[in-house]
């Protein structure tokens, strides 16, 4: 499961991609002369910290170290991208072989400053089809401009997750499909408490501060294109995303406001937390990733509870089922000479059908790989074969791979937070402002 929480400012973002641009000048990754059978130590650092995901790592490590006996690996958890820059500036002998990122913002960031080795020539050198093995989107938001940096580690995809014993007993029959059920659906699930200035259960928490409610996943819905051929910025000239603030702002005002909303949203906690508002009742409906129906199982909840592809424009009917994709990334730092064996390990983690199911299996993730996703071996739930069918869905889509990271992320979300409040007039005319200011960012990265 992720564990982004919200994005870094953009102002710090971009400092972090000058600073490690400058540093990080890279070795070409085809140039490794490491001997991979030989008696080597790695270090590997990932950013899991709950003790079954962490659990779950040691153990595919030792299944690794199992089948490679020259190779050891000592593990580092609970990394943020934050310190694997730091250590990917400082160099040396601390600084890790092996590292997995769950921010796939960061990609353009890795690739562009050359802070993670090419991992083209690895794939080649050992016959690795990467399209015949990674899902196309996968490998869309793990490159960047040709330059295959990271490699899919597990899978994110995010649907709806609903109170099945809520539905039923507002007589609703099935998860809604089109936005404009959705939006019925959900008014018909928000119940007022007894003051009535706030709720004793929201259909749904719409406003993009709530947990997994993000800009960018809603976006997913109207298959939008965020860049032009040219790579410019495209928010302004591609109407669905002035048509998804829109429909947002909209089912906002329908469920009671913006105002109403977020002083119900104050009191709701921490998203990994057992009290979370889904497994308490107070909220019906959940944006959500594959995670949260274990989750919320693992809870107690006291209803039955259902999954469903998160609904499509009205005039998209017939592409129900689509998603927003992401994941965790691994990648090998330019800066070891350890590559060739570094690269052993990362090729374990990523391609090997059974440490991939395993790992899924484990933590309650989608798998990265075609053969994974169709494995024998592969827990598959009811709840989960919903995520597993918006990850194979053609039009699933992710947000690209760009030089400034996720900055071009945060400036569309800092604009969709203030459209949903009411503060703009005019949506066309501000996403044209969000291009303009994406296009001075990117290139400053660049």
């Amino acid at each position: 499961m992720p564990r982004t929480g919200r994005l870094t400012t953009a102002a710090a973002l971009l400092a972090a991609i000058s600073a490690l641009a400058t540093a990080c000048t890279g070795r070409a990754a085809d140039s490794a002369t490491d001997d991979p059978k030989a008696d080597v130590t790695l270090s590997f650092w990932h950013g899991w910290s709950a003790p079954g995901e962490v659990q779950a790592i040691e153990e595919g490590i030792a299944r690794f170290e199992k089948a490679h006996p020259n190779i050891k690996v000592e593990v580092t958890g609970n990394m943020t991208d934050d310190k694997i820059n730091q250590a990917l500036r400082a160099g040396g002998d601390k600084a890790p072989d092996v590292v997995s990122s769950f921010t796939t913002d960061s990609v353009g960031q890795f690739c562009n400053s050359r802070a993670f080795a090419d991992l083209n020539p690895f794939l080649h050198k050992s016959g690795v089809d990467k399209t015949k093995v990674f899902p196309k989107t996968l490998l869309e938001y793990t490159q960047f401009k040709g330059n295959q940096c990271t490699l899919p580690l597990l899978n994110d995809a995010y649907g709806l997750v609903y109170n099945k014993t809520a539905f039923a007993a507002a007589g609703i029959t099935e998860p809604p499909k089109t936005w404009s059920r959705f939006v019925e659906v959900a008014q018909k699930l928000t119940k007022a408490d007894a003051s009535g200035d706030s709720y004793e259960q929201v259909g749904l928490m719409p406003t993009f501060h709530g947990y997994e409610t993000t800009p960018m996943r809603l976006a997913a819905q109207w298959s939008p294109t965020y860049f032009d051929a040219d790579g410019r910025s495209n928010l302004s000239r591609d109407p669905a995303f002035a048509k998804m603030l829109t429909a947002q702002k909209d089912l906002v005002a329908a469920l009671g406001g913006y105002e109403k909303l977020e002083r119900f949203r104050s009191t709701f906690g921490d998203e990994w937390s057992a009290e979370h508002p889904f497994h308490t009742g107070r909220v019906a409906m959940q944006i959500d990733g594959e995670w949260r129906a274990p989750m919320a199982k693992e809870a107690g909840v006291g209803f039955e509870i259902g999954t469903a592809p998160l609904p499509v424009p009205d005039d998209q009917a017939a592409d129900y089922g689509k998603g927003y994709l992401s994941g965790t990334v691994v990648g090998i730092a330019s800066g070891s000479k350890k590559q060739n064996a570094a690269w052993e390990l990362v090729k374990y983690m990523t391609t090997d059908t059974e440490a991939v199911v395993a790992f899924a299996n484990a933590i309650h993730n989608v798998p990265s790989t075609l053969a994974a996703l169709e494995s024998p071996d592969l827990k598959v739930t009811p709840e989960l074969r919903t995520f597993l069918d918006i990850a194979r869905h053609p039009k699933s889509g992710t947000t690209p791979a760009r030089a400034d990271g996720g900055t071009y992320q945060l400036t569309f979300q800092d604009f969709a937070y203030a459209v949903e409040k009411g503060g703009v007039a005019d949506i066309t005319a501000g996403l044209a402002e969000v291009d303009r200011q994406i296009d001075t960012d990117i290139a400053k990265a660049e």
